[in-house]
């Protein structure tokens, strides 16, 4: 068998051994693969088999119209549908989903979204935009005035996500690797999680890509009614105004970064009220917004 066949053996959902609670794992988890590969260390080689992270294209599918393909890791992907959905603007409330759908073929994966007529419109409207327009490296948008009005305009945050001094931070990020399964296993992909100030972290999601990892959290906790203002959203990459934007639309009130934010996501940040942590790293964090 191929190693691509493998790995599309292994997406069918089917988990093929226990995850415990330091991150290890008897066997294949669900979101991975073994693939045969030889090892070089000095002048000796050897086969083994390695553990890799699964990679897929997945089609988001609106009512029977495909909007976007995405390269993610297939698994929680009813979680990746409605978080891409709400952090793009496509969905404005869990109640315009009326129904999701995954079908799993050999050239990937569809998600089959059936939505309200209202969110149906808005769609249509986001296609109407995406029509004819080529080159440009933001879907549907092409010219700077166009891209500063795509940006999120609402205000999160204030008093109620003061509370995450520096310690409660680094704590955090401390508790992070035993719930990653797959990075533990893979190396290969990113997380996303979700804090309380009273509980630490309660919630986990993990993809091959940053802004994959984060739609899977926001569509998790909005199906389980429990995005909080004061709630700490921590991510294991850099905070691009894309991540930034996703937690302002999702209404988060606070967002840590493992690595460096950009000049864009600290302006978006400051201009919605998201307070923004980066360098979050040992004991110290840097405050950008």
């Amino acid at each position: 068998m191929s190693a691509l066949a493998d790995v599309r053996k292994r997406s069918d959902g089917v988990a093929g051994g226990t995850v415990h609670a330091d991150g290890s794992a008897d066997g294949l988890v669900q979101g991975m693969a073994r693939v045969a590969v030889t090892r070089h260390a000095g002048a000796g080689t050897q086969q083994v088999a390695d553990q890799v992270i699964d990679e897929q294209p997945v089609a988001l599918v609106y009512n029977g119209v495909s909007h976007v393909v995405m390269m993610a890791t297939p698994l929680d992907l009813e979680d990746f549908a409605l978080g891409f959905s709400l952090s793009e603007g496509l969905l404005t409330s869990l109640d315009e989903l009326r129904d999701v759908e995954v079908q799993r073929a050999t050239l990937g994966v569809s998600v089959q979204l059936q939505v309200s007529p209202r969110a149906f419109e808005r769609f249509k409207d986001r296609r109407r935009q995406l029509a004819g327009r080529t080159g440009c490296g933001l879907c549907g948008i092409d010219s700077l005035e166009a891209f500063y009005e795509s940006l999120p305009t609402g205000a999160v945050g204030g008093s109620s996500v003061q509370g995450w001094p520096t310690e409660a931070i680094s704590r955090a990020f401390r508790a992070l690797p035993p719930w990653q399964a797959l990075q533990a296993q893979t190396g290969g992909c990113h997380a996303a999680a979700w804090a309380l100030p009273e509980r630490g972290i309660v919630l986990v999601r993990e993809d091959v890509g940053r802004h994959n990892a984060l739609d899977k959290l926001i569509g998790a906790l909005a199906r389980e009614g429990a995005l909080r203002p004061d709630g700490l959203a921590l991510v294991s990459s850099r905070a691009s105004h894309e991540m930034v934007s996703k937690c302002v639309r999702a209404g988060m009130g606070a967002m840590a970064a493992i690595s460096a934010p950009t000049t864009l996501g600290i302006e978006l940040a400051r201009r919605s009220g998201l307070r923004l942590f980066g360098f979050c790293r040992g004991d110290s964090v840097v405050e950008y917004a």
